[in-house]
């Protein structure tokens, strides 16, 4: 019997019992699908949030102020502190000091009702140079940012994220042009941020009041000149560590501290990334896990029906025998039949993953990416399964000799 017939024999016993034949593969289709929607969902996750971190800005590097410590002896969390200055962003800046540095934006925040017309909104003020549109990576969808002589000046103007500009302006009108008032104090939107999609530290980067530092300061009372985080951007991806080496040095020793008693922090999109990735993939780990459970018993299931297929053709089996087919030949046949309910079973489970990739982000709102190495792996493991549990079924009818199978009822 020659590999073309072995295969026709193989399709013609699955056709047999085609109601047999689909719960066996029940079993490795569940598995299969959950597979690939389990890994997808895992890889989209992470996209998600390297899109999300991305949004934050490129080759960024956030450095925030320490904590600090009550007279009753509590300690404050992060950031909790007031140790960086303008004047420590002026040295970060300096290329000399640290020649990795493309762009660095210090930034102060607060919090203010914004008031246009009749309609009110608290927001995020956040004040800062005019460096802070390309350092966080941001761009306008109407009118401009400010620039440095309006930071100099101390300018009346705003640029509004998206979600606060279509909270306090509603209708055709364009926000560009119109004024708010933020504590008696009047200022000329001058643009409008694209929406990011991205949170930090818990608030949307879509509800914020963007203004010169120097107006910021006024407007919150603040006579201070420390800021609440520096944000740095380097010069290419390549040479981020060596910004994050340049600004710690640069600090320690301004600040007078050890890098055991530092009063700053500094943090950078990589290690975001890794973080966020790390729970993600250990969750993707242990849901494939549970997924390949069901592989496991649809692997159980094809030997199970294997095994009954044996015996019901055990006639078959010694009449072929009878006519000169040889062990091997047997086994060839059983194997091929196995190996096809494994394959068919993987390709209806990955076509229902894919199926399943369209249909879920409609409903919970997250991406699923799949990948062609999941699929193949995902096919081959199909394939694996069918043959593994289908060795000893093959093997026992390979056993049978001639004269028992023919004697068989």
């Amino acid at each position: 019997m020659n590999w073309l017939e072995t295969f026709r024999t193989a399709a013609d016993a699955i056709r047999a019992h085609r109601l047999r034949s689909v719960l066996t593969m029940l079993g490795i289709v569940i598995g299969i699908s959950s597979v690939i929607l389990t890994v997808g969902l895992g890889q989209g996750a992470q996209d998600k949030v390297k899109d999300q971190i991305s949004a934050l800005g490129s080759n960024l590097l956030i450095v925030s102020p320490g904590s600090t410590t009550s007279s009753t002896g509590t300690r404050g969390g992060f950031g909790s502190a007031t140790t960086l200055t303008l004047a420590d962003a002026d040295a970060i800046a300096d290329a000399i000091a640290v020649p990795d540095a493309k762009q660095v934006a210090p930034v102060a925040t607060g919090s203010a009702s914004l008031t246009a017309g009749e309609t009110n909104w608290t927001s995020s003020l956040v004040g800062t140079t005019a460096a802070w549109l390309e350092v966080r990576a941001r761009t306008v969808s109407s009118g401009r940012f400010f620039t440095s002589s309006e930071v100099s000046s101390g300018a009346n103007v705003v640029v509004l994220g998206t979600d606060t500009a279509s909270e306090l302006f509603s209708g055709p009108v364009s926000p560009v042009g119109q004024t708010v008032q933020i504590d008696g104090s009047e200022l000329t939107v001058i643009g409008v941020l694209d929406s990011s999609g991205a949170s930090s530290s818990g608030t949307s980067e879509d509800d914020i009041a963007v203004m010169p530092l120097s107006t910021e300061k006024r407007l919150t009372g603040s006579t201070s000149a420390s800021v609440s985080t520096i944000y740095v951007e380097g010069r290419s991806q390549d040479t981020l560590s060596g910004a994050y080496q340049e600004i710690d040095a640069l600090l320690l020793n301004s600040h007078g501290v050890t890098a055991s008693s530092a009063d700053f922090s500094i943090s950078s999109q990589a290690s975001l990334v890794t973080t966020a990735n790390s729970t993600n993939k250990t969750m993707t780990v242990l849901l494939a896990g549970i997924a390949a459970i069901s592989l496991l018993v649809g692997g159980i299931g094809v030997m199970n029906i294997m095994l009954v297929s044996v015996t019901e053709r055990i006639r078959e089996i010694g009449l072929r025998k009878a006519l000169g087919a040889t062990p091997s030949v047997i086994r060839r046949q059983f194997l091929v039949e196995a190996s096809m309910l494994g394959l068919l079973g993987g390709l209806i489970g990955v076509l229902i993953g894919y199926v399943g990739s369209w249909v879920l982000p409609g409903l919970i709102d997250q991406p699923v990416s799949l990948s062609l190495l999941a699929t193949c792996a995902a096919l081959g493991t199909s394939l694996a399964l069918g043959i593994g549990f289908g060795v000893y079924p093959a093997s026992r009818a390979a056993r049978l000799t001639p004269i028992d199978a023919l004697r068989s009822e």
